[in-house]
């Protein structure tokens, strides 16, 4: 019997976020003013571009991402705006070195020097990230993720000896 496990995990938005959606208010508004000023005949289409354009761009930052298991298998898509879906992450779990909370004692600065970080998770501060070390695309990684609990479960069936709740 197949198992198949579904969750979605809205990210958070950060400072960084923030200041990108007030940058592009601004340029938009800065280009409406430009255009009212400067091109004469067709400003309301003009107007309505730049406005659209924002748009999209403000609401792409709207991120989610959505984790399945299936029989051990992790797949992580990206959902942008709920436009626009991109598969980030796919791999067994069998291939990990080690699931463990975040914030526990399995979580050490070899982990963090790590060239390849692959964050999948709404914020680093929640309480519920867990970090997966394995080896994928040839790259020693880490995959910050929030796993629910029938997931982690159905991760121990596969490798119990890896997975810790701590």
């Amino acid at each position: 019997m197949d198992i198949f496990i579904e969750k979605i995990v809205q990210k958070r938005k950060d400072m960084k976020d923030y200041l990108i959606i007030v940058g592009i208010a601004l340029a938009a508004l800065i280009l409406m003013l430009l255009v009212l000023n400067y091109i004469p005949g067709m400003t309301f289409i003009f107007i309505i571009v730049i406005g659209y354009v924002g748009y999209l761009l403000i609401t792409s930052r709207n991120i989610e991402y959505e984790y399945a298991v299936t029989n051990g298998d992790l797949d992580i898509d990206k959902i942008i705006a709920q436009r626009k879906r991109k598969r980030i992450f796919s791999a067994n779990c069998k291939e990990f070195e080690i699931v463990a909370k975040l914030k526990s004692s399995h979580y050490s600065n070899h982990y963090k020097s790590y060239k390849n970080q692959l964050n999948c998770a709404s914020s680093l501060d929640n309480e519920n990230v867990y970090f997966a070390v394995l080896n994928y695309n040839k790259e020693q990684t880490v995959l910050y993720f929030e796993p629910s609990e029938r997931m982690l479960n159905n991760f121990k069936t596969f490798i119990p000896r890896k997975v810790f709740n701590d």
